[in-house]
């Protein structure tokens, strides 16, 4: 199966089920899985529903299990997705607080001791969860109560497909960075999309998996943060043109194309592009979540200027 260390204590089976279950879900619902209507139904195992994780607390053994190791941990959408400190090889996790032999905190240590992949879910709003997987805790540390928990890979052809450690560091530090900007995603589109009603700023596409959260001004900028009045919601076609120059929103929340596009004539769907052109913008209801007017000026002027290029 997985690794050359078998045997029921390593619950590889039911890891699998787990992992297959989460690519489904991932591929049905995109970047993050709600927990009701998702989640909450558990994953197939031997005529039986296992649950994913447990919602009401951060290490989860499910009972299916023969094993002691923990099955997935979790972090809530309104806790860092990294506890105290992030380092550059992994996320510290926390003991669950109480004994340090309670049953959690044995389940999470002895995911270390046998070398297992794990399921780690990140909130990213209230009922929804970004899963990493395979996860691997590759320290232990019980006087600070914490372990490391790092990225692993899914290896091998699609269809037998293996979850092992990155031993590579450069690869490791790679994988983390990874994960670090797709919870920094997720968690903004978990904001900005609601804000606007689940639908593009521009076309009102309806379709969330079909839907981005768009940065006014990068989040490698100083004026980059993670707000929502420093967000888009925007369809994939949109959020691309509009990161590429070719769309803009003004100041004054109307849609402007890049003369490029104007001009050009190829087709129905430009001509559906260009028919946006001087439109206003669906705003969202709260005023705080509106973009902010400062933002879309500074952003303005970078697509004038491509523009004239």
């Amino acid at each position: 199966m997985w690794s050359e260390v078998r045997g029921a204590a390593r619950d590889d089976d039911v890891r699998a089920s787990c992992f297959a279950s989460l690519d489904v879900l991932s591929a049905k619902f995109g970047e993050d899985i709600p927990y009701i209507g998702g989640l909450d139904a558990g994953f197939p195992f031997r005529g039986k529903r296992v649950p994913f994780m447990s919602y009401m607390k951060g290490i989860h053994r499910a009972a299916a299990q023969q094993g002691p190791a923990a099955l997935s941990i979790n972090t809530s959408p309104s806790a860092s997705p990294y506890n105290d400190e992030e380092t550059p090889d992994g996320v510290l996790y926390a003991y669950r607080a109480g004994a340090i032999d309670q049953p959690d905190n044995r389940a999470l240590r002895a995911a270390k001791e046998l070398g297992v992949p794990i399921a780690y879910f990140v909130g990213t709003r209230p009922g929804w969860y970004k899963p990493f997987y395979p996860c691997f805790v590759v320290e232990d540390d019980s006087v600070a109560r914490r372990v490391l928990v790092t990225k692993g890979a899914m290896a091998g052809p699609l269809e037998d497909r293996e979850p092992v450690l990155l031993e590579d560091p450069i690869e490791r530090r790679y994988a983390m960075r990874e994960m670090r900007v797709r919870v920094h995603q997720a968690r903004f589109r978990g904001r900005v999309i609601p804000a606007y009603a689940t639908q593009c700023t521009i076309c009102r596409l309806r379709e969330i998996r079909l839907l981005d959260a768009a940065h006014i001004i990068s989040d490698t900028d100083l004026l980059g943060e993670p707000s929502v009045a420093n967000g888009l919601s925007l369809c994939a076609i949109h959020h691309r043109a509009f990161d590429q120059s070719l769309v803009a929103v003004t100041p004054d929340y109307r849609v402007a194309l890049s003369p490029r596009l104007l001009k050009d004539e190829d087709g129905p769907m430009l001509s559906l592009l260009q028919g946006f052109e001087g439109a206003p913008i669906t705003l969202p209801e709260r005023r705080s979540h509106r973009p902010d007017r400062d933002r879309l000026a500074l952003r303005y002027k970078q697509f004038l200027a491509v523009a004239s290029a």
